[in-house]
């Protein structure tokens, strides 16, 4: 199961948006995306990216295979044991 994301509100110059909005549309990103990628890029080369943080999904389109993958259920879990009773 996948953990909820963080939600946030962030107040950006329209300048800068519209740049950002630019860039992220010139690397196949949502703006959301390009700004995680730019967050995390700025943590890890200053060397405070934690080592749990799960990797970002590549900038495009995802494949139908991993769209499949991301919408399938989790299988349900095998029930317990009871050996012993």
């Amino acid at each position: 199961m996948a953990t909820e994301r963080k939600k946030i509100l962030l107040r950006l110059d329209p300048a800068v948006h519209d740049a950002l909005a630019r860039w992220a549309g010139d690397e196949l990103r949502s703006t959301n995306a390009q700004i995680e990628f730019l967050l995390r890029r700025a943590l890890s080369e200053a060397g405070r990216l934690p080592s749990g943080v799960g990797r970002m999904r590549g900038p495009g389109r995802p494949s139908r295979a991993a769209a499949e993958e991301e919408q399938a259920p989790e299988p349900p879990e095998p029930p317990e044991s009871r050996e012993g009773e």
